[in-house]
């Protein structure tokens, strides 16, 4: 998401949300750093400049914050307990992270069809289109009318670790995923 700007999302977002970082396609390394401060905020400090109009969806920002920063079991023990769409979607992502990804198929098959898949394939065609070398296997990026969340699980599954620049594009693109999902999961909190 070329304009993604942390800031819109109110000061407390913007200061945990580090728009350039690129999380592992796997489990990562948690920044230790920020667990303390992770731990303590609440959706109510979270969203204190906007009032908020749904809190399931700000706990979807809340788990999202935690994955951003490789917490996968504090993001897991959120996104468990959102019983809809959006909180599946998360829930998905971390288990694709951790490695588990035949339960990542079960969460998105959960998801359906998400709003967010159209932005993302359409955001993804674009970005692929532009690359030089893709894989044979993530060639279909560069056509795709809809978001395929089981084949995207696979591209990660064969290239995490591998040190590749695939995996690095990789990376971008699940980074793009995060940035739409939490921009949806923000919009349905404060329900602009």
């Amino acid at each position: 998401m070329s304009d993604f700007h942390p800031a819109e999302y109110g000061p407390v977002f913007a200061e945990l949300i580090d728009a350039e970082r690129l999380p592992s396609l796997g489990p990562g390394t948690p920044d230790r750093e920020l667990r303390g401060r992770l731990s303590s905020l609440t959706a109510s400090e979270a969203f204190a400049h906007v009032p908020m109009a749904e809190k399931t969806y700000s706990a979807a920002c809340l788990s999202g914050l935690w994955l951003l920063h490789d917490f996968l079991e504090e993001s897991h023990t959120i996104s468990q307990q959102i019983g809809n769409a959006t909180g599946s979607f998360w829930h998905g992502i971390m288990h694709r992270r951790e490695g588990d990804f035949g339960n990542s198929k079960y969460w998105f098959r959960r998801v359906g069809h998400h709003p967010v898949f159209v932005a993302l394939a359409r955001e993804t065609t674009a970005l692929t289109r532009s690359q030089n070398d893709l894989p044979a296997e993530a060639e279909y990026l560069t056509e795709q009318s809809d978001w395929d969340p089981y084949r995207f699980v696979d591209l990660c599954e064969q290239f995490v670790g591998s040190g590749t620049q695939d995996e690095t594009f990789l990376q971008h693109l699940q980074m793009l995923e995060w940035q739409l999902l939490f921009d949806d999961s923000y919009r349905h909190a404060v329900a602009v």
